[in-house]
């Protein structure tokens, strides 16, 4: 069922008052894959009455008005994507389009909306706590380094002047909230819910302090220093609240909460989705976003990479939960029935598919090592299961109706070549390949690689060897398409010139997609980009700051294709 978003669908659930009003800056899609959709539907199914105000218009109190005043709280979220990073480019332009607006229309969420829409709330609801969640509040959960402004913020929990803030993954801690307000009433309960950052005037007893706001803007070293001990020390398995000033006041991070269980999982993605663009918002125009998930599969969470670049390891996190067979069969069933069903299911995976099935013990057990686990090679306490994933591929394509299942999420290369049976997973991947397998070698250049995290470039031309291979053997037509990442600290000219020698000299194509490099909130590059160092190293990085610079480095590595379009 969708989730009402109108008084006119409240009163046909026979709802007078909501308990929980979400708010966010995408249109309503109610798919498992957009997280307001997700954590809405699991609010209800504990029996909270829960309704959404998506993309209001935040010069107005209309929108944010309509649903009336919620019993228990707000909860705001930007969307599926941090608002500065929607409406950007990463050359600093205004993005033209937005795929999570019906039409693909542009500026329909606001700049750093999580705290426009804070700011609306707490002027038309005095009173009522303001929750907020989603990607980019948990990234922007303490002190960080701000690209679009070029200057340290503080935690978007301080400049909002929200009540709490729910980092990660957040169904397990917005659920707690939900229930301790509904019980007691009291807000000050709910600091002490793990996966809750809060603030006080006084400075915590214990736990672990980072460099305050005032240190990170004057000394950008300190950030480096701040990002790794965020990296440490936030894991559930250690049990540790991490705590920064910032003025006269302290924000407090408790304890993540622990990763969903399996059956939790299980739960989760079965819950009565529409796996629709509400009509409202349908109506207005096509939302791009869902036309890739609408007949996708969630089958795991979590990442062992780490790479430098990315969100997952401050918001995802590096532990890995996965699904059962018997749930993800039971949701592809569920998709057989829809009327738009056309026998294809686009994806089975996640942040990285082929981690289905893979366990380490040490982590599972006593949390994040004081290592990565896949850089600079895989660790011999990752046990991959690469035959649980075929197994998993296979079942579902025994399905009745079903005549392709597909893999169009990441698959980690390297991590296939710590199987010892290798050859066998690759062969048979190719069956579940729509034509071109997407991979992310992201750069070419040794010194690049290993500040991302990412394996040496030799691995990536060795996996596409043996899957094109394979795939000619087998008759079909499918390659090995890489993404490139340009303008990452450490790539200056020298190693711009080596990524494009590399993609000519070893691809025969062009790229369909180079990147620039965008310093998102709570990276490890990021903390490289503003301090220029190392985090977990000390060691000094050369970073490109130049926008110029960094645009003729992506047409410097695209120079052939628009030399001949010419």
């Amino acid at each position: 069922m969708f989730l009402p978003t109108t008084r006119e669908e409240m009163e046909k659930l026979g709802w007078k008052e909501l308990d929980i009003i979400l708010v966010t800056g995408d249109a309503y899609v109610d798919h498992p894959s957009f997280g307001v959709s997700l954590i809405g539907h699991y609010l209800v199914s504990f029996g909270f009455k829960v309704g959404i105000i998506a993309q209001p218009d935040w010069k107005s109190e209309k929108d944010i008005t309509r649903l009336g005043r919620p019993r228990l709280f707000f909860g705001v979220t930007a969307g599926n994507v941090d608002s500065m990073v929607a409406n950007y480019t990463a050359s600093m332009k205004k993005r033209k389009t937005d795929d999570y607006t019906p039409g693909g229309i542009s500026g329909k969420r606001p700049d750093r909306a999580t705290i426009v829409y804070t700011n609306l709330i707490k002027r038309c609801f005095p009173g009522v706590p303001v929750v907020l969640g989603g990607i980019e509040a948990s990234l922007r959960r303490f002190a960080h380094y701000d690209w679009w402004s070029n200057r340290v913020r503080k935690s978007v929990l301080v400049d909002s002047k929200a009540d709490l803030l729910v980092y990660g993954m957040g169904e397990k801690a917005v659920l707690e909230i939900a229930k301790t307000l509904a019980e007691t009433g009291d807000l000050e309960k709910c600091k002490s819910i793990c996966g809750v950052v809060w603030w006080t005037s006084q400075k915590p007893s214990e736990g672990v302090e980072l460099p305050s706001f005032d240190e990170i803007s004057e000394n950008p070293e300190k950030y480096a220093e701040a990002i790794k001990l965020q990296t440490w020390y936030t894991d559930p398995h250690r049990n540790i609240p991490i705590y920064q000033r910032q003025d006269t006041r302290y924000v407090v991070q408790n304890p993540p909460q622990p990763p969903l269980s399996q059956e939790e999982l299980d739960q989760i993605y079965l819950l009565p989705f529409e796996r629709e663009v509400h009509p409202f918002y349908a109506r207005m125009g096509r939302v791009k976003a869902i036309e890739t998930v609408k007949f996708s599969i969630t089958a795991v969470r979590g990442c062992f990479g780490s790479c430098s670049f990315c969100a997952l390891t401050q918001h995802q996190t590096t532990h890995i939960s996965y699904r059962s067979e018997e749930s993800i069969l039971e949701e592809v069933k569920l998709l057989i029935k829809r009327k738009d069903f056309k026998g294809t299911i686009t994806d089975v995976g996640g942040p990285t598919a082929n981690l289905y099935g893979s366990r380490c013990t040490v982590r599972e057990t006593r949390g994040q090592c004081r290592k990565f686990c896949l850089y600079p090679g895989v660790c011999r306490g990752v046990q991959p299961d690469h035959d649980r994933f075929i197994a998993l591929l296979e079942s579902i394509r025994k399905l009745p109706s079903v005549r392709n299942v597909f893999v169009s999420s990441g698959i980690r290369h390297d991590f296939v070549f710590a199987e010892n049976d290798l050859d066998i997973f690759i062969r048979e991947l190719v069956k579940y390949t729509p034509g071109q397998l997407k991979l992310a070698p992201e750069h070419a250049h040794p010194k690049v690689l290993s500040l991302m995290r990412k394996p040496p470039v030799e691995l990536f031309l060795e996996f596409k060897r043996r899957f094109e291979a394979f795939a000619q053997k087998m008759g079909k037509k499918k390659y090995v398409i890489g993404y490139f990442i340009v303008g990452h600290p450490g790539e200056g000219w020298k190693e711009n010139n080596y990524l494009r020698d590399f993609i000519l000299r070893h691809l025969g194509y062009f790229p369909q997609q180079i990147q620039i490099f965008t310093p998102t909130p709570g990276t490890v590059s990021t903390a490289m980009y503003y301090s220029g160092i190392d985090p977990f190293t000390g060691e000094k990085v050369y970073v490109e700051k130049s926008l110029k610079v960094r645009n003729k480095m992506k047409e410097n590595v695209l120079f052939k294709k628009r030399r001949e379009e010419k």
